[in-house]
């Protein structure tokens, strides 16, 4: 039997909890004087919470003390937690189940690589916790996206070789992050802002049982890439 392992991101992929991100990071640069929109929250996702605070400091020009650096990112993530706390499984995003549970009746490797904090409490709330063999989130890693740590700790944790291993994510972080892990990278939402992807899908009701079978068989490969952002 082929086993793969395949490497899901959490936010944006299997739950929408980037729009609890946006409104937590929104509530707290306005409590500052800095304005916030979604354009550049989308340049936040993938990236570690320290890193999207100084980026929020630096669009405002706006300077703090360690301490108060700290209390805000507190903060941020009491907002966060306070969104996410009525969270259950109506915010699994379209057929992510279905691809989970084809793998699981499949044999193969299950992990989710997440910059989030929040993510084992996050897939409890959703009741999706079991169906990963391996959790590696922002707790586990020392480096953010697009360093490839967390993917690599992934399949290093499914005791699966990285070039056997296929990544999910909805950030350019995360592509390039999949790319430098010399994975397969599946890239979840728009072409134009993930073209650094081997295969890009609106969303996993675009991804079909065969895709899937054609990975584990080896059908599909990583290729090099096209420098081409058209295709």
């Amino acid at each position: 039997m082929n086993k793969k392992g395949f490497i899901f991101d959490l936010d944006g992929v299997i739950v929408d909890t980037a729009k609890y991100h946006f409104l937590a990071w929104k509530q707290l640069a306005n409590s500052i004087g800095i304005d916030f929109s979604e354009a550049q929250n989308e340049q936040l996702k993938g990236v570690s919470r320290v890193r999207s605070l100084e980026k929020i400091l630096e669009w405002g020009n706006t300077s703090l003390s360690e301490d108060e650096f700290m209390r805000l990112m507190g903060l941020k993530n009491d907002n966060y937690l306070n969104y996410i706390n009525g969270m259950d499984e109506s915010e699994i995003l379209p057929d992510v189940t279905k691809i989970l549970n084809t793998l699981i009746e499949k044999e193969q490797g299950i992990a989710l690589g997440s910059a989030s904090k929040n993510a084992r409490s996050i897939l409890t709330k959703v009741n999706l916790l079991e169906k990963f063999q391996s959790i590696v989130d922002g707790n586990d890693v020392s480096k953010a996206k697009p360093d490839p740590e967390v993917f690599l700790i992934g399949a290093q944790l499914l005791q699966i070789k990285p070039e056997d291993c296929i990544v999910f994510e909805d950030s350019v972080a995360g592509i390039q992050a999949a790319n430098a892990a010399h994975m397969i990278a599946i890239g979840i939402g728009e072409n134009d802002v993930l073209h650094e992807a081997d295969f890009v899908f609106k969303n996993f009701t675009e991804i079909s049982i065969t895709f899937i079978e054609d990975i584990i068989s080896g059908k599909i490969k990583k290729e090099p890439k096209n420098l081409s952002i058209d295709n």
